[in-house]
């Protein structure tokens, strides 16, 4: 195949226009009906209530309202459980437990009304993805009410809504085979693809992602790919398959050089959220990296549609628009999470838009009926590598808007003392820095033993957004990673790949690179960023949490003032409502009494100024979500880790005492 020159590349990967005709903005506007029907409130992806019985006057005095322990759903009990409930009808729904089990719950009282539990042995035992996964569907037309859920086991199931029992003229008795209509022959390993995020339903229509085991054997150049599928609701039937490694004739084939997607391909699913605009007729894709993730030698070129966002038609999942994210991914930042779609304005004009929050801190603002930026995002040059055989993107898009961090540079460093920082450099002169998309290096022992890496930003809990004042709200994460690879094998089929071996970290590279116990950069180690979506500017950005105790008690900190920190680990989901932006800290602790457990807080929307907090008993693991009921507002948050099973959580209001009875004449 003729080799594409550099130009040629970038202007295959560039955005493919969609004839759209411009129409009056129509951007869903959160959870409807005081309810929480989807996922992520309402098919936008928004997480945004307009509620506010709760507000920062009572925030602090919460009291729980009911509690649901999800320790004897499964043989074993959970301690990831990071579901987002769904409330319709006055009934929540949720996956839980260690073998995904479904459940209906009184949203007034917690009280189980059914569950629903498919023992699928050793296939659900062996899944990538395991566990009680992160929630479900639910879809209604007229007194038909169905919920559905993707099994650790790959299976699309749909239940009656009333009382759990499968469907039966959906697909073979209620259940889909989605290793079924996989669509790409027999000859891969089935039991390397699962998910753990719900499908989405729109039009009809119920969408299924994918999700894979991490990293690249030595033995595997490719693995099976991540193929999109739409299904008919009510049958189960198969509408459409949207191949996310084009196939020969297909758009973006030609960003496989050499007929790499035939031979270098794999992966390339949707382990994040997809978002909809039904009345567009539109899906939104946010595809992960290709097959290799830290090495692409044998996939050279941009390797489209691996870190995009993919708008597909809805009714046929033909492609309409698509925007790469990174080009030829080499640093494993699969876009986590579910577009958010909203109003951006701009020059006067309200424009339908979607923000896309990514793990490398950069939010894309992109108009969501043709893809075209809505603000900068410049292609930028950025460093070449030196790993033999792989082929490196001279550049690539970097918007404008940012938060978290990027890159690593020597003022990036710890100096909360001279001798920290000393030390600091002493630590990271063995290694390469440098600014975001610097390649990983190869091994050799005399030069530089790994690229160091911020690894964080968002991640699959994702933001929200407010309709009324036009802001987006991402939380982050800081950390860093280091990168080495290391030539594999004489006659192994993948020739390079990530160092493996008891002394590797997540990346191939060394493993805990701190500073006497501290972390290697400077602070904030989470964030919150709030975005003013008619200006196209950063409002504020915030520490997340509190100081973690190994850094405020750490001797080499003595007499040395801190301040708050924020707090490093897995970044929150964020939920807006009319009065407040509410999320949690990642990790346990501190806490005002001493105790284990974790923060859960409430901000000014407009400054980031924390107005009140509540403790829990452990951290938030599952993204917060909130409805009215019988004029109650309820908070539901699931939380675990540890030692602490999954458990759901309702706060509201203290009930009004009731009045003393009269007493007898």
């Amino acid at each position: 195949m003729k080799m594409l020159s550099s130009g040629a590349v970038l202007a295959a990967i560039s955005v493919g226009v969609a004839s759209l005709a411009c129409a009056q903005t129509a951007v869903p506007q959160g959870a409807p009906n005081a309810e929480w029907p989807t996922y992520g409130g309402d098919l936008g992806s928004t997480r945004y209530a307009a509620l506010e019985q709760i507000d920062a006057s009572n925030f602090g005095s919460l009291t729980v309202a009911w509690r649901f322990n999800t320790a004897n759903l499964g043989p074993t009990p959970e301690y990831r459980f990071q579901s987002t409930p769904l409330v319709v009808d006055g009934v929540l729904y949720t996956t839980a437990g260690s073998r995904r089990a479904v459940t209906a719950l009184d949203a007034a009282t917690g009280e189980q009304l059914w569950v629903y539990s498919l023992n699928e042995g050793e296939r659900g035992a062996n899944a990538p993805r395991r566990l009680s996964g992160r929630g479900l569907a639910f879809w209604q037309r007229g007194s038909d009410k169905r919920v559905l859920f993707v099994t650790p086991g790959y299976r699309l199931i749909a239940l009656n809504a009333a009382n759990g029992q499968p469907i039966e003229k959906f697909g073979e008795r209620g259940i889909v085979d989605l290793r079924d209509t996989l669509d790409q022959g027999g000859d891969w390993d089935t039991s390397q693809i699962g998910t753990h995020t719900p499908p989405t339903i729109a039009n009809d229509v119920v969408m299924v992602g994918a999700a894979h085991t991490p990293l690249a054997p030595a033995n595997q150049p490719n693995n099976v790919v991540g193929y999109i599928r739409g299904f008919d609701v009510v049958t189960g039937k198969l509408l459409w398959t949207f191949h996310t490694v084009p196939r020969k004739g297909e758009p973006g084939y030609e960003t496989w050089l050499k007929g790499s997607a035939e031979t270098g391909g794999g992966n390339a699913g949707v382990w994040g959220t997809i978002s909809a605009d039904e009345k567009l007729g539109l899906a939104y894709l946010p595809v992960e990296s290709p097959y290799g993730d830290m090495y692409g030698g044998l996939r050279p070129g941009a390797n489209l549609y691996g870190e995009s966002i993919v708008a597909v038609d809805l009714k046929t999942g033909v492609r309409r628009w698509h925007f790469q994210t990174s080009h030829h991914p080499l640093w494993d930042y699969d876009i986590p999470t579910g577009p958010i779609l909203v109003d951006a304005v701009k020059d006067g004009r309200t424009i339908k838009a979607l923000a896309q929050a990514t793990k490398q801190g950069l939010l894309f603002v992109l108009n969501r009926e043709t893809g075209e930026p809505i603000w900068p995002i410049p292609e930028t040059r950025v460093p070449q590598g030196k790993v033999p055989g792989e082929w490196y993107s001279p550049t690539q898009p970097i918007p404008t808007l940012r938060y978290g961090h990027q890159g690593i540079a020597l003022d990036d460093l710890i100096d909360f003392t001279p001798a920290l920082r000393a030390e600091a450099e002493r630590v990271v002169a063995k290694h390469q820095l440098g600014p975001i998309y610097t390649p990983a290096v190869p091994y050799d022992a005399n030069g530089p033993i790994s690229t160091l890496m911020v690894m964080g930003g968002s991640n699959w809990p994702g933001g929200s957004y407010d309709p009324e004042s036009h802001i987006v709200y991402v939380t982050s994460s800081v950390g860093v990673n280091s990168m080495t690879i290391c030539r594999y094998a004489e006659g192994s089929k993948m020739p390079h790949g990530i160092c493996l071996g008891p002394d590797a970290g997540a990346f191939g590279g060394v493993r805990n690179l701190s500073v006497q116990g501290l972390p290697l950069l400077k602070p904030p180690y989470g964030t919150i960023a709030a975005f003013d979506l008619t200006k196209g500017e950063k409002l504020w950005e915030i520490p997340n949490g509190d100081t973690p105790d190994a850094v405020k008690n750490n001797p080499a900190l003595a007499g040395v003032k801190v301040g708050r920190t924020g707090r490093s680990g897995q970044p929150p989901g964020a939920l807006a409502t009319k009065t407040l932006l509410i999320a949690a800290e990642p990790g346990y602790g501190p806490t005002p009494d001493g105790k284990r457990g974790s923060m859960l807080r409430a901000y000014d929307k407009k400054t980031g100024r924390e107005l009140a907090a509540l403790q829990l008993p452990a951290p938030q693991s599952g993204s917060p979500m909130t409805y009215m009921l019988d004029g109650r507002q309820y908070l539901v948050i699931a939380v675990s880790g540890n030692d602490y099973p999954g458990e759901l959580i309702a706060y509201s209001l203290p009930k009004p005492k009731a009045a003393a009875p009269a007493a007898a004449e």
